[in-house]
């Protein structure tokens, strides 16, 4: 094998797409296809022997093994690349695929071009995600920051940040114990939790981080 040639596993279910996907990159100068498989299992055994660089990976298959051949592909050969190219792009395909170790993932329908720099991406060590996904992923994270900016103090849970609003409204222990219905040692608990998720020393301090962040009512 040319070492300078990104070498190229082809993982598909669907033998024509297979077929499609392999004259693409044996046309491609700077590629060269070295295994293929229909089945996860198949991809697992070829990506140990073949030691490619890039595997471009089905999800759906008969035997269900896209994401289990990515996670263990991922996990048994850090340095081989897993380009996802599914016509899933679902947030549990999108988010289960990327926990599993994959470095890109596409839609079928992305364009020849957009799949080969896909793979030129993933084996320079960068990710790469279809339109569509990355758009997803930005909707995710916004959301994530959303959630953020509306509950102060993310750092504590719920009861946490019900209880810091009860102690800066200079309700005693008891005085929580007896409105949340809890016990005072598990209001005491969670307070010295938040004493210490907060990094203050007191109740005092406790309360000033509390009134600056409108927790006051």
């Amino acid at each position: 094998m040319e070492p300078d040639l990104i070498q190229v596993l082809i993982v598909d279910d669907h033998e024509p797409l297979r077929r499609g996907l392999i004259s693409m990159v044996k046309a491609t100068p700077d590629m060269r296809v070295v295994g293929e498989a229909g089945t996860g299992a198949e991809a697992v055994s070829l990506a140990d022997a073949l030691q490619p660089d890039v595997v471009l990976m089905d999800l759906q298959m008969p035997d269900g093994g896209g994401l289990e051949a990515t996670r263990r592909v991922t996990a048994a050969h850090p340095h081989i690349r897993v380009l996802v190219l599914t016509m899933h792009d679902d947030d549990d395909s999108v988010f289960t695929a990327l926990q599993a170790g994959a470095r890109g993932y596409l839609l079928k329908g992305a364009l020849k071009g957009e799949i080969l720099r896909a793979i030129r991406v993933v084996y320079s060590g960068e990710a790469i995600f279809g339109p569509s996904v990355a758009q997803r992923l930005v909707s995710y994270f916004a959301a994530l920051k959303t959630s953020a900016s509306v509950y102060p103090f993310p750092e504590l849970t719920e009861r946490e940040r019900e209880i810091l609003g009860l102690v800066a409204q200079r309700l005693g222990n008891q005085a929580i114990a007896e409105r949340l219905m809890l016990s005072e040692k598990t209001v005491r608990n969670n307070i010295s939790n938040i004493f210490a998720k907060l990094q203050v020393a007191d109740r005092t301090e406790a309360i000033r981080r509390a009134h600056e962040a409108g927790l006051n009512s």
